[in-house]
């Protein structure tokens, strides 16, 4: 048994995908960090705040401190309706995926760049029936003419 899960545990694929996780976890904790630290404060000047995520609404009429944070209102006893850490997640939704769409995007250019184009060699064509054969074939497949060597 610990041969079998042995030759399972250190498959490529397994391995590969360990790799994977692993790197994600770095390279979302690095978007995350670019979301908070650059563009979090950049949006925060339009909305007038430090941090987004203690952007509320009250929702059930208790008066609450101005500038109070969401902990604060809740503990007031207000139903509040969190709507800048929506915005906060979604923001880095989609920076994580744009980031990721330029990155993929990337590696495919690198894994082109070490392909050489093929060259588009016209079609072998039958000299009796014109229609399109194979370079290595003896007879036509449409008319079934012997055909030259060459």
């Amino acid at each position: 048994m610990w041969k079998e899960f042995k030759k399972f545990a250190l498959k490529g694929n397994v391995m590969d995908m360990a790799i994977g996780v692993i790197i994600g976890g770095a390279f979302g904790k690095i978007v995350s960090s670019l979301v908070d630290d650059i563009f979090m404060p950049l949006i925060g000047l339009l909305f007038k705040t430090d941090s987004l995520t203690n952007k509320y609404v009250v929702l059930n009429g208790v008066e609450v401190a101005k500038g109070a944070t969401p902990e604060q209102a809740l503990e007031a006893g207000a139903n509040i309706l969190r709507w800048g850490n929506l915005v906060s997640i979604i923001i880095n939704f989609i920076m994580i995926a744009v980031i990721l769409f330029f990155v993929v995007k990337g590696i495919n250019k690198l894994k082109d760049l070490g392909k050489k184009e093929e060259e588009a060699k016209p079609a072998r064509k039958c000299p009796y029936c014109k229609g399109e054969i194979a370079d290595d074939a003896t007879r036509c497949p449409h008319c079934t003419s012997e055909l030259p060597l060459e």
